[in-house]
């Protein structure tokens, strides 16, 4: 049994031509793929210390889940800090996902206009899940007023 060698890539292939030198060409993105990684490695850290800061304070202190309702997320949400936190958690953890998932639509998907269309679609459903999360942190509202009268909650003053 004679073994199969695999030509180099300087040999010269069956046609007799020298295989061409690999040579980097300049990337019209520019650093766009190193800012991307370096984001998603210091997202990541800054995610975990958001979200287990968010599991402790959920879970743990207190009454621990038992008392999570919709009083103690109005409570919690009236303190700005909270806010901000709950803020920086969405928008970290939903750049993060989406610039791993865009990863993952540039390596396998084949096609360019596939790929156009499933970024576009992944671009426009970040946007809407950003804008609506921060909406809903900024302007929630615990004893909203109905027709005049204030809806009834234990955690809204008379």
């Amino acid at each position: 049994m004679t073994a199969t060698q695999i030509p180099s890539p300087r040999s010269k292939d069956t046609s007799g031509k020298i295989a061409p030198e690999y040579r980097r060409t300049g990337s019209s993105r520019g650093n766009f793929e190193m800012l991307a990684w370096l984001f998603m490695r210091l997202s990541g850290v800054v995610l975990v210390v958001l979200i287990f800061g968010h599991l402790f304070v959920n879970l743990l202190v207190g009454e621990g889940i038992h008392a999570i309702d919709f009083g103690f997320v109005a409570g919690k949400w009236a303190d700005p800090f909270w806010q901000f936190w709950d803020l920086a958690m969405l928008w970290l953890a939903m750049l993060h996902g989406t610039n791993g998932v865009r990863t993952i639509i540039n390596d396998y998907a084949e096609k360019d206009s596939t790929r156009f269309w499933l970024k576009m679609v992944l671009y426009a459903a970040t946007a809407v899940i950003i804008i609506l999360g921060t909406l809903v942190i900024f302007t929630f509202n615990p004893c909203p007023v109905v027709d005049g009268v204030q809806l009834p909650g234990g955690f809204c003053p008379a």
